[in-house]
């Protein structure tokens, strides 16, 4: 350690700590230390920490965090094991501080820490309860970013974004925003947690209503790494909207399996629809009908298809990867099934000796065995009960 960051490390220590800025990341071992040079640069005079979340990056983030951090004692690192996600992330590293303020930062070099001290002054000083570095606010730009697709789908988003919260501010799908760590605990129960956009989430869920200012940002192009927003962005945008407002009624993973699984009964009737189609007339005087050579496959397409959806959306912090490990839970996800199915019949059944008719008996079948499906697979498939 050079006498440089020894001094600034006791420094550090020293002060009473006043921001914590955490930053999300998924393989960024190139992006930490030139970040931390930039943090230190624009936050002279200030005393703060560096929280890096990262999600079990491959690529050693972590372990660059941590050799970052012995020679540098503001900067921490939480590494998550088997947990995904932007929102929970974010949240994880809020509330591991014991700063008075807390902002949330990209580490790709995409958000310019030169605004961190203005954000911080307009927050401690009163002036506002979250400050938001807004690609859309007068003065800013994306030019750098040079991803015209993408401004406009942030722009729709934006648009839905404020009927949803009632804030009118330029950017509140953005990723950078700075706030009271009393705020946030006073939030952080009711998050969801769910999607990639924890603003939206935090303006949808105060029960008090929370003075934002923007502050113009020069949105730049990413340095290196890997971003958290996937393929599948607008389904977690949508998702998180979902859960904000039906959440408490229909866990927003349960209803999501259910969607899936009601899509795949499309499937298995258009692929059973199509064998019968095809072969309908071919299969007289073999052991094996048509038909029941139709209801076999198409129940095997739309068990691959609904595990295929549920891994890549429902279970999307919890995703298997690899091709061992899909291949496994593609098995384990069949037999889940079929308990499932027995439960649904047998329900049913029961029902009907009952006296039920046959239609409200079956929809209970189906209820009963979705739930236990869902149960099942939460459990032994994708690890989560």
């Amino acid at each position: 350690m050079t006498v440089s960051e020894l001094s600034k490390a006791t420094d550090a220590a020293a002060k009473p700590l006043e921001l914590a800025i955490i930053l999300p990341t998924l393989n960024e071992r190139a992006n930490l230390a030139p970040l931390v040079e930039r943090l230190d640069k624009a936050l002279a005079g200030i005393a703060w920490e560096a929280i890096f979340v990262d999600d079990n990056s491959p690529d050693g983030t972590s372990d660059e965090a941590r050799a970052i951090s012995q020679r540098d004692r503001r900067v921490r690192v939480i590494q998550r094991i088997n947990r995904r996600g932007l929102a929970s992330a974010a949240i994880e590293g809020m509330m591991a501080t014991a700063a008075p303020v807390v902002a949330v930062m990209d580490a790709d070099h995409q958000h310019d820490p030169n605004l961190l001290p203005r954000m911080l002054q307009s927050v401690t000083g009163g002036e506002c309860d979250v400050a938001v570095a807004s690609r859309f606010a007068e003065g800013a730009s994306t030019e750098e970013w040079g991803r015209p697709d993408r401004v406009k789908a942030s722009n729709i988003a934006n648009a839905i974004a404020r009927k949803v919260t009632g804030v009118d501010l330029s950017d509140p799908m953005s990723g950078y925003f700075m706030l009271k760590a009393e705020t946030l605990r006073q939030t952080a129960p009711k998050l969801s947690g769910v999607g990639f956009k924890i603003l939206l989430d935090i303006l949808a869920t105060s029960e008090k209503h929370l003075r934002v200012r923007d502050f113009p940002l020069s949105f730049a192009a990413r340095a290196s790494g890997e971003s958290k927003l996937d393929r599948t962005v607008v389904f977690e945008f949508l998702v998180g909207l979902y859960d904000k407002w039906l959440g408490r009624i229909i866990p927003t993973r349960f209803a999501l399996f259910g969607t899936i699984g009601a899509a795949g009964v499309v499937v298995h009737m258009a692929v059973l629809a199509l064998v019968l189609a095809v072969a309908g007339g071919s299969f007289k005087g073999h052991l094996v009908s048509a038909f029941e050579l139709g209801q076999t496959l198409a129940a095997l397409v739309a068990m691959t298809f609904n595990f295929v959806l549920n891994n890549a959306l429902t279970y999307a912090d919890k995703r298997l990867t690899g091709t061992v490990a899909l291949i496994k839970g593609w098995a384990k996800f069949g037999l889940t099934c079929s308990v499932g199915l027995l439960a649904n019949v047998g329900v049913a059944a029961v029902l009907v000796r009952f006296g039920f008719h046959e239609y409200p008996a079956a929809l209970t079948g189906i209820v009963v065995g979705s739930v236990w499906n869902f149960a099942l697979s939460s459990k032994f498939v994708w690890g989560r009960y």
